[in-house]
């Protein structure tokens, strides 16, 4: 077998002068085509066979191109066995699939050469008799042998099938064991998932996020236990650990989350797994260029949600033909039948609208989806969606295509059928090699911008300005920075990296839901540190995006724009009133709201070296410089701008951020010429609070004393809250009030909204007045 041109790989044998019978010949042809159905799962194998006149034809053509996976003739007529007797003097072609040829080749090489070692006929002499030479037997027996190694290849499907009814069974087990779960969703996908694991998927079972394995996303995250009867299956998880599921000692919970090591996202807020799938397809092929793949499963209730159809217009948009999106159409469900039911050819309409190639298949055959896999290998420049018809409860006596059904254990007895259909016992599963794929060493804190910031003390600069600026420094100093806008990156001024960095920017449109869930995507396995940029008051669209991006511990950073009434005309509906709320309720998170250029940058550059999810608070007015440019900012600190308090008795702190820390500065300059005294403190980080700098501070009023917050934002979850809630266990007595947005605003310019929703200069001197 010699390599040609890198492509093909040949071996040159006289298959018309081997000295088999013409039927013989037939019969091998015959059982190559009862053997192309049930292996098809990536490269070719093809077999050429010749007709007695010819004198010599390729035994084995390997190329990866070629697609088609039937018997042909070369004029592509299909045949049968009688045919072939009657087109004798044509050559005939079998392709065989088979997943990567590399692979292919040194398999059958090995197999087919251990099978000539102790053959006679391979050493018989030549003689009047038998007048063909050494090397034809040898051939003759390596075509034997190629067809005794393909029809081990038969067992495969015998093999996932038996796989599957192991994962039923485990998966009814495991629900049992824990008195809750999803039994029935589970079992609908039982063939898929071991069609996955089993005969598609390349990973290590050693090293789960090995950043060359392909990656599964369980969009339907109810049924996970299928997914951990899978790497049960694979001999990941014991019986043991499975049967705990949904304790509170183990991490096999009741919807999947990363603190498994072979879970990338977290999942079971329905409608959010083509997103992430579509971040990992993305950054597999734009930013790693490695071969990948990426698979999904949806459940057929959860294409009810818009954010399904926003990911696959961005994965359409963006030809990612390494995604696969397996739509599991069980027709029910939680509590009643889904809006199309079996209605498979809709749905592949619906997917092939937004840019897919759509496959409708049986869910239950693995053939058939081991074909529909194959298809997607070769589908080149959008993606694939499989389209799967399958029933609720697959196997579960008296509860298959049952309604009412969803989310309840079964009885343990209805494993006793499956079982019976298990013909094999549990092979040593070979899965394949995981890609040569370069591990991504982020180095979390070496992350620098590529120049300080550069500004002089009292120029004019929007903080989203300054945040623009960063993000671009940023992706100077690191290829691993990405930038995610919604269509609004001339106003976020991500648009700089875009213009410096193009292959580090991705454009998401007016889909924010999906933006937040590519963004999580993208940084599984830590092969990225993506910002997401837009209004802050679109990130409250995409709230629970960006709550399932707390669970999944993502390493996401976000940056919202035109925050609170000092936008000015432009009206309520864009004004960032809530965002702080938002981002303070999640847990391990970060809140920045910087006051100016040179925070904004320090806070930018922060973010990116923080592994966790942050969210920078920017305005739209340009605002003066307030500090040098070294001046340093850390995590949780708080800087004083003025203070005269000299423990009299009689003053106040007044804390604010970004615009607000203007109007607090001018009233204490307005106090001052009154004779009060007080202190200006620019919070910078929201969260976590700086309670020791504000206490401090307080104290140097001496008795009673007393803090006024002021912030462009709704009362509910903001500053004036996380003040509070800082200073709740200080036992000093500490009065607090705070100045907020108390309704909802209009349209008007800014320092008119400013005044009159009551975050002015002139409501904070007269608050101050007020309380002393």
């Amino acid at each position: 077998m010699q390599r040609d041109g890198g492509k093909q790989y040949l071996s040159n044998i006289p298959v018309g002068r081997m000295g088999l019978p013409q039927e013989i010949a037939n019969v091998y042809l015959q059982l190559a085509d009862n053997k192309i159905s049930s292996f098809v799962t990536g490269a070719c194998w093809v077999v050429d066979g010749g007709t007695t006149e010819s004198a010599s034809a390729s035994l084995l053509y390997f190329n990866k191109s070629i697609t088609s996976h039937f018997v042909e003739t070369f004029s592509s007529t299909r045949f049968n066995e009688m045919e072939f007797a009657q087109q004798k003097k044509e050559k005939v072609r079998v392709v065989l699939k088979r997943k990567k040829v590399d692979e292919a080749v040194k398999d059958i090489m090995a197999y087919c050469e251990k099978e000539t070692e102790n053959d006679p006929l391979v050493h018989e002499t030549p003689n009047k008799t038998n007048p063909f030479r050494e090397h034809d037997r040898k051939a003759c027996v390596l075509l034997q042998g190629l067809f005794r190694f393909l029809s081990t290849m038969t067992d495969q499907v015998a093999l996932i099938n038996d796989a599957a009814n192991r994962m039923r069974i485990s998966a009814i087990e495991m629900t049992c064991a824990s008195k809750s779960g999803h039994p029935t969703s589970s079992a609908s996908a039982a063939e898929i998932v071991a069609t996955l694991f089993f005969g598609e998927m390349r990973y290590s079972v050693a090293e789960p996020r090995h950043p060359g394995s392909d990656r599964f996303v369980l969009s339907k995250g109810h049924a996970c236990p299928i997914l951990y009867a899978a790497w049960e299956e694979a001999g990941l998880l014991t019986k043991e650990e499975t049967l705990n599921l949904r304790k509170i000692t183990s991490d096999i919970e009741g919807h999947p989350t990363p603190r498994l090591n072979f879970i990338d996202v977290a999942t079971g807020s329905l409608g959010q797994g083509l997103g992430f799938a579509a971040g990992m397809a993305y950054v597999g092929k734009y930013n790693d260029k490695a071969d990948y793949r990426v698979y999904t499963l949806l459940g057929d209730g959860e294409c009810s949600e818009g954010s399904v159809w926003e990911a696959a217009a961005f994965s359409s948009y963006y030809k990612l033909d390494n995604l696969v999106a397996i739509v599991d159409v069980n027709r029910l469900g939680q509590s009643q039948a889904a809006p199309l039911g079996h209605d498979v050819d809709t749905f592949a309409a619906r997917f092939t609208a937004f840019g897919f190639h759509s496959i409708v298949v049986d869910g239950h055959d693995v053939t058939a989806l081991q074909k529909a896999l194959a298809e997607a290998k070769n589908t080149k420049g959008k993606p694939t969606a499989i389209i799967a018809k399958t029933f609720k409860g697959r196997g579960i006596k008296d509860v298959e295509d049952k309604d009412n059904w969803h989310g309840k254990p079964v009885d343990a007895a209805t494993v006793e059928p499956i079982k019976q259909l298990i013909k094999h016992s549990k092979p040593q599963w070979n899965i394949p090699s995981v890609l040569d794929v370069k591990p991504v060493n982020l180095n979390l804190g070496s992350i620098k911008l590529s120049s300080p910031p550069s500004y002089n003390v009292g120029d004019k600069v929007a903080t989203r300005a300054a945040y623009g600026t960063a993000l671009n420094k940023l992706a100077d100093s690191s290829p691993y920075v990405i930038a995610l806008d919604g269509d609004t990156k001339n106003s976020t001024f991500s648009e700089k990296v875009l213009k410096s960095h193009p292959n580090q920017f991705i454009e998401c449109f007016i889909a924010e839901q999906n933006m937040v869930s590519v963004a999580i995507g993208a940084s599984t396995r830590g092969r990225t540190i993506p910002f997401c940029s837009t209004f802050a008051a679109f990130f409250t669209r995409a709230a629970d995006q960006i709550r399932m991006g707390s669970i999944c511990f993502a390493n996401v950073k976000f940056a919202g724009s035109h925050v609170g009434v000092s936008i000015g005309e432009d009206g309520p509906s864009q004004m960032g009133l809530e965002d702080l709320g938002l981002f303070r309720a999640l847990p391990n998170g970060l809140v920045f709201y910087p006051s100016d250029a040179v925070s904004a940058e320090r806070a930018t550059e922060i973010a990116a070296n923080y592994n966790g999810m942050v969210f920078i608070r920017t305005s739209r007015p340009a605002l003066p410089v307030l500090y040098k440019n070294d001046e340093p900012f850390e995590i949780g600190k708080a800087k004083v701008l003025k203070n005269t308090l000299n423990g009299s008795g009689k003053g106040v702190v007044l804390v604010g951020a970004g615009i607000t820390t203007y109007e607090a500065l001018r009233a204490h300059d307005e106090l001052e010429k009154e004779g009060i005294k007080s202190a200006v403190v620019d919070l910078f980080s929201v969260k976590p609070i700086d309670a020791t700098t504000l206490l401090e501070t307080a104290r140097q009023i001496g008795a009673n004393p007393q803090i006024v917050t002021v912030e462009d934002h709704y009362q509910a979850g903001g500053i004036g809250e996380a003040v509070s809630s800082g200073l709740a266990s200080s036992k000093e007595h500490i009065r607090i009030h705070s100045l907020f947005v108390k309704e909802v605003p209009r349209s008007g310019g800014p320092d008119e909204l400013v005044e009159k929703y009551g975050i002015s200069a002139n409501h904070i001197v007269a608050k101050v007045k007020s309380i002393l």
